[in-house]
């Protein structure tokens, strides 16, 4: 497994799981315990999640420029995927009903091979382990150890034609598996979407496992977006489809709340939510509140692709 981090505002290799706890899990996981340890984590067919792990090399001591990353419980316990309930604690309790397998992704539209491809095979491309800041619209955050590849290894293999501008995701629907699906709260399916120079970017990844582990339930399982300069809700979770579109698409909070969430979300602490501040935010685990960071710490890497634009207009 390859581990990047290219720049110096991502979060480095020594904020990995300390070595002593990651090779306690992987023991646990190549011995067929994981899901007895770790509740409804499930252990994939063949273990071949597992047999893509690798432990770090090289183990450094923490470095106090940057954050701890977020226990593992926490980040478990604390979710916003409202197809399993509102609450923060209800996808913890309710998506034990997601069957993750079998499980395909359909990817078409303006592109030359469209394809459907099934985690399986997802899970032969490239693995990295990349700690990202997560931060949500809400005002809270937290450091996570994602486990995954980039998007664009996907992309690429369906050659966007010239056409493509944008890349729309769609979350499963089904009621029997999620009932949260049963209220209103959402125009459902859940849809969200990236430019195409974003979904591109070497940032942007596509996740099916966190802190070493297979990605639980509740977290977006099987597999999920992270772009980690925007507010969490974009990071869509337990993904179906994706399709390559001419036209910016709709996506589920914009279409319900257009003034509250714009299709851009990058985070920016100077433009507010309209019943709340997005100065600050407060890391789960904490009790004080940090200054929020533009594009949440990466605007290194990422403020280039707004050259020109007005984020407070394009929010």
């Amino acid at each position: 497994m390859l581990f990047k981090f290219p720049t110096p505002s991502q979060v480095r290799e020594d904020e990995v799981t300390p070595r002593d706890l990651f090779l306690t899990r992987r023991s646990l996981m190549a011995g067929g315990a994981a899901a007895m340890a770790l509740g409804s984590l499930p252990v994939w067919s063949g273990n071949a999640f597992a047999a893509s792990f690798q432990v770090p090399t090289t183990i450094k001591p923490a470095d106090p420029k940057f954050d701890p990353t977020t226990p593992m419980k926490s980040a478990t316990t604390y979710n916003n995927f409202y197809e399993f309930g509102t609450g923060k604690g209800d996808p913890a309790e309710n998506a034990g009903t997601l069957k993750t397998r079998p499980w395909e992704i359909a990817i078409g539209g303006e592109v030359a091979k469209p394809m459907t491809i099934g985690i399986e095979d997802m899970l032969k491309f490239p693995m990295e382990e990349r700690i990202y800041r997560l931060r949500c619209v809400e005002g809270w955050s937290m450091v996570i150890p994602w486990v995954g590849f980039s998007l664009a290894e996907l992309l690429k293999r369906v050659e966007p034609t010239g056409n493509a501008k944008y890349v729309a995701f769609q979350t499963l629907n089904d009621p029997k598996q999620m009932p949260g699906l049963r209220s209103w709260v959402l125009d459902w399916p859940y849809t969200e979407g990236l430019r195409l120079d974003e979904a591109m970017h070497p940032l942007t990844l596509l996740a099916v496992g966190m802190y070493g582990e297979v990605l639980p339930n509740q977290n977006g399982a099987p597999i999920r977006l992270v772009v980690p300069w925007k507010y969490g809700f974009k990071s869509i979770k337990s993904i179906v489809r994706i399709t390559l579109v001419k036209d910016q698409p709709p996506t589920a909070w914009n279409k319900s709340q257009p003034r509250e969430y714009g299709f851009y979300s990058n985070v920016n602490p100077e433009v507010d939510h309209p019943r709340w501040s997005q100065a600050t935010e407060r890391r789960v685990g904490e009790f004080s509140r940090r200054k929020t960071l533009p594009f949440n710490g990466y605007a290194e890497e990422v403020a280039s692709l707004y050259a020109g634009m007005d984020l407070k207009a394009n929010y």
